[in-house]
């Protein structure tokens, strides 16, 4: 059934949108409170004489009225509260709340808001004291010549003063001489920006935002950006100034963080935001934010809206619009121009008489009323400032602006003002001819130079032994004899941070990706053997941004530091159509040193027997994130939620950002000792790939994950992905960032001198591998997954050879299944003794045959395995005396056959005689 809709507000946006939403056939009638003449009884919209400002008042008529609708356009109704009221009357109302509207109602909130949401904006400062804004004006590093009312002024609280003095004087009109009121109580003084102002909107239903075509307003009175400063003189759309890319960046960068950092602080941001934007050198930036429709952006955007504009309402109140995609027209530019009254914007004359209006609709060109109102005996007269604004659609900029300055042609009334030059921004940047350049292709030099003066101090600090760290040559040098070496080996490492680098660049954090970096290179020189003796990096992106390479390459100096080698040098590369605007990638290349005969790991040394050391990671890393991302993403939680794992307070984005350890300054002393055989740095392929790279083709690694301390996210990573135990333990490190090989004599010295400074545990041991066996069976890690967060791990410790658990829990027997086949009847074993009511742990399954599934099952079930074919032995005797091997090996206390086809011997029995039962599917 079509509705009825109220429009709130008097002028030329209030029009437009009547005028659009009048359009749906889901509209019925649309009322405009108060509006003006162009809204009265034209069609299905008219005006209504309720009170706008009295709410409860309001919401009463709605409801005496059937209005289903309520759509507010100007901004004091908004920051008044408006919505609020009407929506808690059972009024459902068009816009952001009250302290949503705090974007546009205080200046300070905003730009408070962009520094803590890392949104780009010019720097700035509030002030309650005219000394103090004056003082800040005359001795800022920068030009501090913008002057700014904090609070509503109605879109003319703005001065930009062409010095400081000016500057100081406008300080004092604004907070002495109140001119704007008690808007003025509070002024921002912020630096002046230079580059082309645009006008970009947005719908938000709180979650996702729907930009609009990028809009320019030209807010000074006359042509050629001259006179006095309005509430604006037209404006045009598109914007050819915007590429599709700076869109898209803007719609990242500004519209999107906005509306995540709202809801992230409790005040979901539902309505149309509008940001004025600076397109600057360093890309763009936030002049202010709006948070209704502009005007007269409004009236340009509404005739290019191809979408019911009631619908879009709807979907966005119903928080509906990523599946409802807005719809514009393609292939036209509009234009509106601004008739304005003679002595606009200080006092002017009311009540002239208005003509033409009838032949220009004639023309095409759409007039929106705004100061107008109906002459007693008809006609229209003047009854504000800005009067009307003309509005032309056409396939060219060029001729829609010819038009509506046609159609304003037509339109008479005394001492009217209006521009002629709208778009002429655009129309010169379509226009220009000139050389080429460098810096036209997306490659900025001077960017670049810098940087590299911010980054020279940094690489600076990092210098050792060996190399004093100067940038600028065309190569990096190393002394290696300097640097204590006698018959050195050289080990070099590469790597990258993956697809960590998009979650980085859509949290805005930076800083931390530095240290990873450098961690995962470090990481792996360290497993030679080898200290880390300088860094080269490499950072790729499609426009250099200054402030995030130096955050960038700032956090690898400080690395380097930490690892106790030098950042020799570097590459900065600006490639854009490789990279969009808002990207960068990394690379970076470690080269370390080792003594010959120092070198890891000791293959021959390592022998069945040797424990397992893990050190504690410090969650994800850097690997798996991709995954990472697809399960974020089917979970339907944003960066900016609160996260269900991690330390109170912190955002998820902040816990998936926390660095990778770095190693080196840990474990070099004890690699020197001679006490550590192999070192594995648990990177990309999880703990399953990487332990094995390390040892003997013919050893194998027998875990227990009850042994260490798992940190949350890997289980809410398993937990909201289904992850199987073999996914997680082949993409993630589940909390183990190095794994060391370790004599059972050494163990306990190592293991003290670990956590006398970091988190370690005895986390296995090695076993000879069987053929068919997995490389690296895992024990536990389903349950301690499960049992994570907040599980203390036994604190594992040695006795008589074997590992113990200082904290006790129930003991279970330990049970070894002896199978043939398929190993059906194991799995309803498997599932029993999963239960936390069953004693009983199996420890190995020991199969007659080779590659049968049995073994794949328990393989995949955690359990170590083992083949004893009976093929290969002489005799029964033999064949059972190595399964009695075997079973004290695993400390067996336990025997099950489960469909096992070999008779066993006389003595084999009688020594496990009341320990050895058969095993019937159940």
């Amino acid at each position: 059934m079509a509705e009825r809709v109220l429009v709130i507000g008097s002028g030329g946006r209030e029009h437009a949108l009547a005028w659009k939403l009048a359009q749906s056939p889901h509209v019925q009638q649309v009322l405009v409170a108060p509006g003006n003449a162009g809204t009265a009884n034209s069609g299905k919209i008219s005006n209504s004489a309720v009170s706008v400002n009295n709410h409860s008042i309001l919401a009463q008529y709605c409801k005496d009225h059937n209005v289903g609708l309520v759509v507010v356009g100007p901004e004091v109704p908004l920051a008044a509260g408006i919505v609020d009221d009407l929506t808690a009357a059972g009024v459902t109302c068009f816009g952001p709340s009250a302290k949503a509207a705090q974007l546009e109602a205080s200046k300070s909130f905003s730009k408070s808001f962009m520094d803590r949401h890392n949104i780009p904006t010019a720097r700035w400062s509030s002030f309650t004291d005219p000394q103090d804004a004056c003082k800040y004006i005359q001795d800022a590093e920068f030009p501090a010549l913008v002057v700014k009312a904090s609070g509503l002024a109605a879109g003319k609280g703005v001065v930009v003063a062409r010095d400081k003095d000016e500057a100081c004087k406008a300080v004092l009109d604004i907070m002495k001489d109140k001119a704007f009121g008690s808007a003025g109580d509070t002024v921002v003084v912020e630096e002046q920006l230079e580059g082309e102002e645009v006008s970009c909107l947005c719908f938000s239903d709180g979650i996702t935002v729907s930009p609009m075509p990028p809009a320019q307003d030209h807010k000074r009175l006359l042509d050629g950006d001259q006179g006095p400063n309005t509430g604006g003189m037209g404006a045009y759309c598109p914007t050819p100034q915007v590429s599709e890319d700076v869109l898209q960046e803007i719609k990242r960068s500004v519209l999107q963080k906005t509306v995540d950092g709202m809801r992230a602080e409790g005040t979901p941001y539902v309505g149309v935001l509008y940001a004025g934007v600076m397109l600057t050198k360093r890309g763009p930036k936030v002049l202010e934010f709006n948070c209704r429709f502009g005007d007269p952006e409004c009236q340009i955007l509404m005739p290019l809206l191809k979408s019911d504009l009631y619908e879009v309402l709807k979907n966005t109140l119903q928080a509906d619009l990523s599946s409802s995609p807005v719809q514009w027209l393609e292939n036209s530019a509009a234009v509106t121009v601004v008739m304005a009254s003679g002595g606009y914007p200080a006092s002017y004359k009311k009540g002239l008489e208005i003509t033409g209006l009838s032949q220009v609709s004639e023309m095409g060109i759409q007039v929106f009323h705004a100061g107008t109102a109906l002459k007693e005996g008809g006609g229209v007269i003047t009854n504000g400032g800005r009067v009307l604004t003309v509005t032309a659609v056409r396939p060219t900029l060029e001729s829609a602006l010819r038009s509506a300055n046609e159609g304003v042609a037509v339109i008479s009334y005394p001492d009217a003002v209006y521009r002629r030059d709208i778009g002429h921004h655009a129309i010169t940047y379509l226009t220009r001819t000139r050389g080429l350049t460098y810096r036209d292709s997306g490659v900025d030099i001077a960017a670049g130079n810098r940087l590299v003066d911010i980054i020279k101090p940094l690489a600076k600090a990092t210098s050792r032994p060996g190399c004093n760290a100067e940038l600028g040559g065309f190569a990096g040098l190393f002394d290696l004899k300097a640097a204590g070496f006698t018959d050195p080996i050289l080990v070099s490492g590469t790597d990258g941070v993956g697809t960590k680098l998009k979650i980085a660049q859509a949290c805005g954090i930076h800083s931390t990706l530095g240290q990873d970096l450098v961690a995962m290179c470090v990481n792996d020189v360290l497993a030679q053997g080898a200290e880390p003796l300088f860094f080269l990096d490499y950072f790729s992106c499609g426009r250099l941004d200054v402030r995030v390479a130096s955050s960038v390459i700032g956090g690898i100096a400080d690395a380097c530091q930490m690892a106790g080698c030098a950042l020799l040098g570097g590459e900065t590369a600006e490639m854009p159509g490789v990279y969009g605007p808002n990207d960068y990638d990394l690379a970076g290349f470690c080269v370390g040193a080792v003594e010959r005969g120092a070198v890891l790991p000791r293959l021959k040394d390592i022998m069945e027997g040797d424990l397992l050391i893990g050190v504690a990671s410090s969650g994800l890393h850097s690997n798996g994130f991709s995954l990472v991302r697809k399960i974020l993403e089917r979970s339907g939680l944003q960066y900016s939620s609160p996260a269900p794992f991690g330390q109170p307070g912190q955002n998820i984005g902040e816990v998936l950002l926390t660095p990778t350890k770095i190693y080196s300054r840990l474990l070099q002393p004890i690699l020197r000792s001679g006490a550590v055989k192999a070192y594995a740095h648990i990177t990309g392929g999880g703990l399953l790939e990487n332990i094995p790279r390390i040892l003997p083709p013919e050893l194998a690694v027998d875990l227990d994950a009850s042994r260490w301390r798992i940190p949350a996210v890997f289980s809410w990573l398993q937990r909201e992905g289904g992850l199987s135990e073999e996914e997680m333990s082949r993409t993630f490190n589940c909390g183990l960032g190095a794994v060391l090989v370790v004599s059972k004599q050494d163990v306990q010295r190592v293991l003290r001198l670990l956590q006398a400074q970091e988190e370690a545990w005895i986390v296995g041991s090695l076993t000879n591998k069987q053929p068919g066996a997995e490389a690296v069976v895992i024990r536990n890690l389903e349950q301690s997954l499960k049992d994570s967060p907040g599980r203390s791990p036994d604190t594992s410790v040695l006795q008589n050879g074997a590992l113990q658990g200082e904290h006790s829990t129930r003991k279970r027997t330990r049970v070894a299944v002896l199978i043939s086949g398929s190993g059906t009847n194991l799995q309803a074993l498997m599932e029993q003794v999963k239960k936390p009511s069953s004693s009983a742990e199996i420890v190995v399954v020991i199969s007659n045959r080779p590659g049968v599934m049995g073994l794949k099952r328990a393989s995949m079930a955690g359990i170590q395995t083992r083949v004893v074919d009976h093929k290969l032995y002489g005799s029964r005797a033999e064949f059972d005396g190595t399964i009695d091997k075997v079973l004290e090996e695993f400390g067996v206390e336990l025997v099950c056959l489960a469909g096992f086809m070999r008779i066993l011997t006389g003595p084999f029995v009688r020594k496990w005689s009341g320990e050895c039962y058969s095993s019937l599917a159940s």
